[in-house]
């Protein structure tokens, strides 16, 4: 398979709740994230994005479905 078809990241079925919240604040994400790819993530205030950046990267753990990288791989985070 060339590179530029190769998944090196999946997320299925991600679901965040934060302790004593009532709805969370990602529901049943999924992703692919393709080698050589430009991803950016967009919202507004409170919407998840740094919770999913902190999912993808490693950092946070506790969650509800699937995260897969491929062998070799791995996400670097700095947060501000």
């Amino acid at each position: 398979m060339s590179d530029d078809k190769k998944v090196i990241f999946s997320m299925s079925g991600l679901t965040k709740t934060f302790p004593g919240a009532n709805t969370p604040v990602l529901k049943n994400i999924y992703l692919s994230f393709f080698y050589g790819a430009k991803i950016g993530i967009l919202g507004l205030n409170g919407s998840g994005k740094s919770t999913l950046l902190k999912i993808i990267a490693g950092v946070d753990k506790n969650f509800q479905g699937d995260v897969t990288f491929l062998q070799d791989y791995s996400v670097g985070f700095l947060e501000q």
